[in-house]
């Protein structure tokens, strides 16, 4: 007879439309080890769950234990052991059989993967605090949630399979240039490439930038990766209301936006034409002044965007790095304005220049 175990709510009979409380379907997933043969799990998810579309090792591992079997008391000297290699790669071995190892690893470089494990752990991070219900201000500047985050990689391939083939993102956008497009003659510079990821049931999307030719090394990005010993977050975009709202509270709190150039908004009318915005609700004055960017993609389709100073400058300290905010409006466009992106990179490559 075959045993059934139930935990949590279940349809009143398998393969049933198992409904939500705000109405939608419930994803079913059979989950076996030997298909349709052996011993299964019949599984509910929310959201659609991952597809696994390879499974590969990631490297052959043959080790090869004391001939003496006698269980013994052993003191093992780890701090003899070489440092360096991958947290996840170059583990050294202490104690194992044909299912577990104990092993250990004194990392020196980055993975292009990371684990988290949480056995009962509910905080979000350690040191993190929740409230039972929303507590503190009355989100006077009209913050909406989270837009997107972007990352800086030493290259991005890794990083990109990974969202791709582990996670299920999707590309979502993409571009690339380097500041000797505008001064060809110069003998230096610094570029990127960043190619945006995107979960299309969530939304959730993530920007990642990697240093692009020809001169990688001296690239802001490939700075990042070497001062941060690694990739990293290089910022976090919030969406807003009312993006000039938001920015008058901001400024009048003291908080320090990224450097805009006057040429920049001298120019804005011509290139809002080119890229067939036309006419937008906001004062162009009004933007200069606050010095928020403008980008958009076809007749009354828009994004306002600004970028907070990186916290190490924000708050003057250097331990804080050289993470920032972005605060984003998005009117029609859910893009990432390539003209403002490129904005973004030149303003942090005078920041880093006067620092």
């Amino acid at each position: 007879m075959p045993i059934y175990h139930q935990l949590g709510e279940m349809p009143r009979k398998r393969h049933l439309p198992f409904r939500k409380k705000d109405g939608g379907i419930h994803y079913e997933e059979l989950m076996g080890n030997k298909g349709f043969v052996g011993p299964s799990s019949l599984l509910y998810h929310l959201r659609l769950p991952t597809a696994v579309k390879s499974v590969e090792p990631l490297r052959n591992v043959s080790w090869t234990a004391e001939p003496e079997r006698v269980v013994r008391h052993r003191h093992f000297r780890t701090a003899g052991l070489e440092t360096g290699g991958s947290p996840v790669l170059d583990r050294a071995p202490l104690l194992f059989n044909g299912d577990v190892a104990l092993s250990m690893v004194t990392p020196e470089k980055e993975d292009s993967f990371r684990f988290i494990q949480r056995d009962g752990y509910k905080p979000l991070y350690p040191g993190f605090e929740a409230h039972d219900e929303p507590s503190g201000g009355e989100n006077g500047i009209g913050f909406v949630g989270y837009d997107h985050t972007t990352s800086n990689f030493p290259t991005l391939a890794p990083a990109i399979l990974w969202l791709e083939h582990v996670m299920g993102f999707e590309r979502f956008w993409e571009i690339e240039f380097h500041t000797t497009d505008l001064v060809p003659d110069q003998s230096h510079g610094s570029g990127l490439r960043s190619i945006v990821m995107w979960d299309p049931g969530s939304g959730v999307k993530f920007a990642n930038n990697e240093p692009w030719r020809p001169f990688f090394r001296t690239s802001q990005i490939n700075a990042f990766c070497e001062e941060q010993h690694g990739a990293g977050i290089q910022h976090l975009a919030l969406s807003v209301k009312d993006i000039i709202h938001c920015v008058r509270e901001l400024r009048a709190r003291g908080i320090e936006f990224m450097p805009t150039p006057e040429t920049y908004y001298d120019a804005l009318p011509a290139r809002l034409e080119k890229l067939g915005v036309g006419s937008i609700d906001e004062d162009l004055g009004v933007l200069r002044e606050l010095k928020v960017l403008v980008d958009g993609d076809g007749p009354g389709s828009y994004l306002l965007q600004i970028f907070l100073k990186e916290s190490s400058g924000l708050y003057g300290e250097s331990e804080a790095g050289p993470f920032f905010f972005e605060i984003i409006q998005r009117k029609g466009d859910q893009g990432f304005g390539a003209g403002n992106f490129r904005a973004l990179f030149e303003s942090i490559e005078r920041a880093q220049a006067e620092a």
